[in-house]
């Protein structure tokens, strides 16, 4: 399987997908105004455009996200924002305060698009890791210490936002 391909999900962009563009802007604009209903004078306009511009932006050539995948990865997010807070305190209050800070540059397995712009704004979520930058498919990440398994907490993460999106992973060697 040593293709880049990404395969757009049935129905994406047609009716179905619209539908739940709008369905989503709809309960987002229903939430923000606590579901008064002259809000809608404005809002029918604003979840029209929403649906419009999302639809036009969003790249055909990745996938449409999983619900399911979507509560994994909140899950997986929760228990690793934690478990980086944890962390972060625990190197505060050793009196040896182990350190060993550097920049690391991985390469991402996710196609360009929503999936890699997400990785590279929850990649901080990893104990002891900050998203310093994002160039083409290298992440420039800031960490606490350098000896810490980054590029396999990097690799997991990947999965999980895959799995979100319905996209594969981009294999190391298929791509310059």
């Amino acid at each position: 399987m040593g293709g880049t391909a990404v395969h757009t999900a049935p129905g994406r962009h047609g009716w179905q997908g619209l539908t739940v563009h709008a369905g989503l802007f709809a309960a987002l604009w229903w939430a923000l105004t606590g579901g008064a209903p002259g809000s809608w004078v404005v809002g029918v306009p604003v979840v029209l455009a929403a649906t419009a511009a999302s639809r036009r932006l969003w790249p055909r050539d990745t996938g449409w996200w999983s619900p399911w995948a979507a509560v994994r990865f909140v899950a997986f997010f929760l228990r690793e924002s934690i478990r980086g807070g944890l962390d972060v305190a625990r190197r505060a209050f050793d009196p040896a305060l182990p350190l060993q800070p550097a920049l690391l540059e991985l390469r991402s397995r996710l196609p360009p698009g929503p999936a890699e712009a997400l990785l590279a704004n929850v990649v901080s979520l990893l104990p002891g890791t900050l998203s310093a930058d994002l160039n083409g498919r290298t992440i420039v990440l800031h960490v606490l210490d350098d000896r810490a398994p980054v590029e396999a907490d990097l690799r997991v993460l990947e999965g999980y936002i895959a799995a979100m999106f319905r996209v594969p992973l981009i294999e190391e060697d298929a791509v310059p």
